[in-house]
């Protein structure tokens, strides 16, 4: 498969709506177009019309996935929908989300954002293989219930979501409810939205924008909101008080440039994380040059405080995504050149000041700098506005393979020689979150840092329920 440019993928974009008077599938699909960047190998949406619960889901690209013919067979005023990167769990069908159960004459239902820790003991637990974390999610809920009311699924989420540990931000929904709730750490963003007298949850205050949504506020880390008919219901199910930790890579690179977390507007985040780069890591220079799309505002940022001209050297094809066609030899060794172009009169002769996010394997980044060099630039010195990424994840970003992590196993003397960088620089970890404004709010920088907030076992990686 051609190799992508290479970022920590996560799991995963979730979104949901209650909504009477508007049909929820409609606002999801467009909901789910604002978070296509959080997941791209599948989406999927879950419907009711308050008797009966449908769900379509497909491999692919929301645009790919969804039609006129299939959102006209999703009716009704309440809805989930997700859009997914692998975790936890091979790419496939099968592991698309929602998830479905019926218990009863209770259509059960459930999106999810994040990782769990436990899923090896919680398989065990309900005798269950070869299945995903969020599928244990699901059937935790669905054997949850057991009783025929309006409360018996708020109650199996209550007693169930005691039961995970690491990082979930979940939908869920029956034909009558809708229920987001937060880990106790908030490790993954979920915020409320208000739709004239409807409510909308989702990952990114972008996704609200889209639907016109007036965004009311975060969902809490620990905190459970139900939504029906007479409005939403906030709970605390966790008995432990909870520790914010929101994940810093959605400040890095995971959110939407205009979306909002922490109260603080991510765009504006990123440049000051270029200032404070530029501060950090001076170096002479002509041209600052991104690396498209998450590695502008930083550029910018870094363009500002130390007076070197901003230029876009770097052109990305915004028409090539995610392909199951396997590629010719050919396509295979031009690699990245599908994906951004040089323009060469940027560049050449130039000593460039190359600005991207982060580098996590390397391989893409060291293809960069030679195609820099060879459209003519005379230097190419690197900034990266935040620090080595030298620790894997267990909270929801598929970097679990401590060997395929550049700086786990290089120092940055060693990473410059690789990447065949004039120079390289990073951002310090006191100056990424100084750059948010909210360094107080709490933060996970476990990839960074290597303090977890939690236990982990070191043995866990996207594969672990697996069938053999």
């Amino acid at each position: 498969m051609l190799e992508e440019l290479r970022k920590p993928g996560e799991e995963c974009g979730v979104f949901g709506v209650y909504s009477p008077g508007h049909n929820a599938a409609y606002l999801t699909y467009f909901g789910l177009f604002a978070l296509q960047h959080r997941g791209q190998e599948s989406a999927g949406i879950c419907a009711s019309d308050g008797e009966t619960a449908t769900v379509f889901k497909e491999m692919g690209l929301v645009a790919q996935v969804f039609t006129e013919d299939t959102l006209a067979a999703l009716p009704g005023h309440l809805a989930i929908g997700h859009t997914r990167y692998s975790t936890t769990g091979s790419p496939g069908w099968k592991n698309a989300q929602p998830t479905f159960r019926q218990v009863a004459d209770r259509s059960i239902s459930c999106a999810h954002n994040g990782n769990l820790t436990n899923t090896e003991s919680l398989s065990e637990d309900m005798g269950l293989s070869g299945v995903t974390d969020s599928e244990l999610i699901a059937e935790a809920i669905s054997r949850g219930i057991t009783t025929p009311d309006a409360a018996g699924l708020e109650e199996s989420v209550i007693r169930s979501v005691k039961k995970f540990e690491g990082a979930f931000s979940l939908v869920v929904m029956d034909q009558h409810h809708l229920i987001g709730v937060r880990d106790n750490n908030g490790y993954r963003p979920l915020c409320l939205g208000q739709l004239n007298d409807g409510w909308i949850l989702a990952s990114e205050t972008a996704a609200l924008d889209i639907v016109g949504a007036t965004f009311v506020r975060e969902v809490d880390p620990g905190e459970m909101v139900v939504i029906d008919h007479t409005g939403v219901r906030s709970f605390r199910p966790f008995d432990e008080e909870a520790k914010p930790r929101l994940c810093v890579f959605e400040f890095v690179y995971f959110a939407r440039p205009d979306s909002r977390l922490y109260d603080r507007d991510i765009h504006g985040v990123r440049q000051q994380m270029g200032r404070n780069l530029a501060a950090e890591q001076p170096v002479e220079g002509d041209v600052v040059v991104p690396v498209p799309e998450s590695g502008i505002p930083a550029a910018q940022g870094f363009s500002a405080a130390s007076g070197i001209p901003y230029a876009d050297g770097l052109v990305k094809n915004r028409y090539v995504g995610r392909t199951f066609i396997e590629p010719t030899q050919l396509l295979r060794d031009r690699g990245i050149r599908l994906k951004l172009n040089p323009i060469r009169s940027t560049l050449d002769g130039k000593k460039v000041i190359l600005v991207d996010d982060s580098i996590v394997r390397g391989s893409t980044t060291r293809q960069l700098v030679k195609m820099v060099r060879d459209a003519g630039a005379r230097e190419v010195h690197l900034r990266i506005s935040s620090p080595p990424y030298k620790n894997p994840c267990f909270y929801g970003m598929d970097t679990t393979d401590t060997s395929k992590l550049l700086a786990a196993r290089m120092e940055v003397d060693e990473i410059q020689e690789y990447l065949d960088a004039d120079s390289l620089g990073y951002l310090s970890l006191a100056g990424l979150l100084g750059a948010t404004g909210v360094a107080d709010r709490g933060f996970c920088t476990a990839c960074l840092s290597g303090v977890y907030p939690t236990e982990v076992p070191l043995g866990l990686n996207k594969f672990v329920l697996e069938d053999a």
